[in-house]
Parts: structure tokens; sequence; C-alpha cells
């Protein structure tokens, strides 16, 4: 006797398309628990992005104020601020070493065995550096020395290239500066000078373009930049112009720049507020931060 043929083992359309329906509603419940995680987490990356780069641009500018000549630091306005850094400093030398200069009364660096001395009195074009802190001055440097007035250093009026270093005899310092010949004024306490390095003699930080809005994208429109120029002469009324700055940070929503040159009723103790807000893709990260600026020369 025949036997009647199997239906070959499967699913059938309907049972197929029931599966799948299944799916999709499992794939929609289960996405929408899962996206507000993943979105959180990218949101929480951008903004720790964001946050980590102004941090960055910040601790750099408040690093150069925090180095930078005393007295220096000039804010056009809140969206910019200039300061001349410094790469190192020491002390000069005051006076004649009576002890052992030869022959005794000798001028002023006159001889490998006469000390040099700073005579605010009149022009000086070598001094001794009794002892040097941080980086020691090379050909092509700045000294500066005794910067009271904010502009002094910026119009060269205690200030003086370096053209020459060498090393004196131990009784007479660590290093001996030639450079060109400067009448400086009397300086501070103990004869205090600072170094200003040749390929970065003024530091400016601009905030262009940030207008506290946020483009298409939800970008901040701006860019701090950090620009590198000469000594210019008389305070500036503006913030200059950025071309071949290099970029601190980028996506800049907001800057606001405050200086109290005299914090506390005292010229020895300024203080700069830096307030900097980023945004990116709609996440905004906002940081602010102040610091003391030690005036005195």
């Amino acid at each position: 006797m025949l036997q009647g043929l199997r239906p070959a083992p499967g699913f059938t359309v309907i049972e197929l398309v029931v599966t799948m329906v299944i799916l999709s509603v499992l794939a929609v419940m289960v996405g929408g628990f899962i996206r507000p995680t993943i979105d959180s987490y990218f949101a929480v990356q951008q903004r720790a992005d964001l946050a980590d780069q102004a941090d960055l641009a910040i601790r750099r500018a408040i690093a150069d104020v925090r180095s930078s000549v005393p007295n220096s630091l000039r804010v056009p306005n809140s969206q910019c601020f200039e300061m001349v850094p410094t790469i190192g400093g020491g002390r000069y030398r005051m006076g004649p070493d009576v002890t052992n200069d030869t022959p005794a009364g000798c001028a002023s660096g006159s001889s490998a065995t006469c000390s040099a001395w700073v005579d605010p009195s009149g022009s000086t074009s070598v001094f001794d550096a009794l002892n040097i802190v941080r980086q020691p001055p090379s050909a092509g440097d700045w000294v500066v020395v005794n910067n009271q007035n904010g502009d002094d250093v910026y119009n060269g009026n205690n200030r003086a290239l370096v053209n020459g270093v060498s090393t004196p005899s131990s009784t007479q310092g660590v290093l001996r500066l030639t450079i060109a010949a400067t009448q400086f004024p009397a300086g501070y306490a103990d004869g205090r000078f600072q170094v200003i390095a040749a390929g970065e003699p003024t530091v400016f930080y601009v905030c262009s373009g940030a207008d506290g809005t946020l483009d298409g994208n939800g970008n901040g429109r701006g860019t701090l930049y950090r620009l590198t120029r000469g000594f210019q002469p008389g305070y500036p009324s503006a913030c200059p112009s950025v071309a071949g700055a290099a970029v601190a940070a980028t996506n800049v929503k907001s800057c606001t720049f405050v200086y109290d040159a005299n914090h506390g009723a005292t010229q020895q103790s300024g203080f700069i507020w830096l307030d900097i807000e980023l945004a990116r893709a709609g996440e905004v990260a906002h940081l602010a931060t102040g610091a003391h600026v030690a005036n005195a020369p």
C-alpha cells in the first residue's frame, strides 16, 4: 500500500511574517531603552572632550601670565589680553666686588679680573649675574629690570638686548652678560632681572568670532588664538589681527577676560579672571578660573 507524501519541513509564510513582526516590536522596545544610554554616553564623552580643551587653553594662558614680566599684562577689552612671558631671571650685581677686584677700584667690567655691575646712574653694557633661575639667557634674548610701569618693557625703557654670554671667575658671578648699552632704572629690592626669549617677545590671547551663539550644527562660532608678536609701544586700544597665530581652542561660544592690576589695593598683587565656554554638536562646556598676578618687579 502506497504511503502519502509528507510535506517538506520548514516555516510557512504566515509564520515568517509573524516572527518578523514580533522581532521588530522587540527591537523597537529594546532600542527605546538602549538608545538614550548610548546617546548619553556620547554626550558625556563630547562634554569631557570640550572641558579638556577649555582646561588646557586656560592652564596655558595662566602659565604664561604667572611667568610674565611684572606689570606687563595689558587688557584692551574683555576679548583679549597681552603679556611679556619670561624664560628665567636672576639677580644682577649691584656694585663692585671690593674684596676680589683687581686692581682695586677698577671700572665695571673693564677686565676679566674686575667685576661688572649695573649702575642706574649711567649706561650699562655688561654686568655679572649672581644667580640664574630656570633657563639662562642667550645672545638675542632680552633682559629687563624693574618694570614698575606697564608700558616700560614694551617701549624699551628698561629692556636691553643680550649680545653675548660668558662665564666670569667664580667670585664675580655665574654668568657675565654683554648687552646693548642701556641706562636701567634703579632696581627693585635684591637687584632682580627677568629674561625674555628672542623668539617670543610678547604673547596675545585673542578670542575671535565668539559672539555667544551657535551655528547650524550646534557649534561655537569662535576660536581662541595665542599670538606671538614683537614689542608694540603704547597700550593697545583693540585686539590685534590673528593672522599667523596658533590655535588654542576651537568651537568657542564665548570668552570673557577681566584684569584688576591693583587687586586688594596693592600693586604687588593683580588678579585676572578667565571665563571660556565651548560648544560642539549642542554640547557645552563652561570653565572659569582666576589667578593672582605677582606684580613686584
